[in-house]
């Protein structure tokens, strides 16, 4: 779904006539983490979330923090809700036999990177984890669940939208009032480009350190200044897509922007493929949508990757050189 506009104006009379209703959601948020026991594992977790209902960026960090946690001796192991998919689990996604209609496609994506265990009730998927051989869990989008003790909670934000018009659902984007979450978190990752770093100033409460990183696409080899591409992406945000391959010197025939896990039919990906033939073009999307293509297309359809850079790779890994040890 497209974030309606009103949610990145504070004055907009759409947004004021429903702010009772964002009040009222706001305080339901605190009351659910306020009311939960979280389960404290033997092992440390790092909470990967977001005060925002939209996509800022929590995938690509929550790989980042893998491969960091893994370069400093650490075992992690990834728990997700596993947004999109059936199972309830706790299970271990296997990309062999698991499809993005079972576990969901950023479980998918980040399978390829750590073991990743799907469990509706993370606290489950958390021991699972533990007693599967992890040293550390990087909890995928668990930031307002109050299931699992969290180490280091890590708030994800992305820097060019900030937190909208500051107001919780529905007059606003957000699952929380800023100053209620920070205050809940260990560190801020902000998400973007210079230009939009300098342009957020979040509300930071004491010392909470501010973290800012930017996306950049994986070196590959891939010259695509060459023939046009059909795009299309279904994550927060396509447009971002869509501007770093101009930024890479590719021409877009067009583009197709899907909701955010929006599911990628036959039908659907053979009249793109149809339009881009005709027009001598390629298909291209990101590697999340690829997650959820069907087995008969993976083949045909070109990805382009992307990894988070940190600005100050030694202040992420100081914090999480403090996780406890077991």
């Amino acid at each position: 779904m497209k974030e309606p506009a009103f949610w990145s104006r504070p004055g907009d009379l759409r947004s004021l006539f429903l702010a009772p209703l964002g009040t009222l959601y706001g305080w339901a948020t605190a009351r659910r983490i306020a009311s939960g026991t979280p389960h404290k594992l033997q092992i440390p977790v790092v909470c990967v979330g977001n005060l925002h209902a939209g996509g800022t960026g929590k995938t690509p960090v929550a790989i980042a923090l893998v491969e960091r946690l893994r370069d400093l001796g650490h075992v992690p192991h990834v728990v997700s809700r596993g947004y999109g998919g059936s199972l309830s689990g706790p299970v271990s996604v296997d990309p062999a036999k698991h499809k993005a209609r079972d576990v969901g496609d950023e479980p998918l994506l980040m399978s390829a990177f750590a073991e990743v265990w799907v469990a509706k009730d993370r606290a489950a998927g958390g021991v699972a984890a533990q007693t599967a051989g992890a040293t550390v869990i990087v909890l995928d989008d668990g930031f307002q669940n109050p299931a699992l003790h969290k180490d280091l909670a890590c708030v994800v934000v992305d820097a060019s939208r900030g937190f909208g018009n500051g107001r919780c659902l529905p007059a606003g984007p957000l699952r929380e009032p800023v100053a209620q979450g920070l205050q809940r978190a260990h560190a801020l990752i902000s998400i973007g480009t210079p230009k939009a770093q300098d342009s957020f100033t979040p509300p930071l409460p004491g010392t909470l350190p501010r973290l800012n990183a930017r996306l950049e696409p994986l070196q590959t080899g891939m010259d695509w200044t060459g023939s046009p591409y059909l795009a299309f992406a279904g994550i927060g945000h396509p447009e971002k897509f869509f501007q770093t391959l101009r930024d890479l010197g590719a021409t877009l025939l067009r583009t197709e922007a899907l909701g955010d896990h929006e599911p990628l039919s036959s039908a659907f990906l053979s009249r793109l493929d149809h339009e881009a033939r005709s027009n001598g073009a390629q298909l291209v999307t990101t590697e999340k949508d690829a997650a959820r293509l069907p087995p008969a297309w993976r083949g045909k359809i070109l990805t382009l990757p992307v990894r988070l850079q940190f600005e100050d790779e030694d202040h992420i890994d100081t914090l999480l050189k403090a996780l406890p040890r077991t």
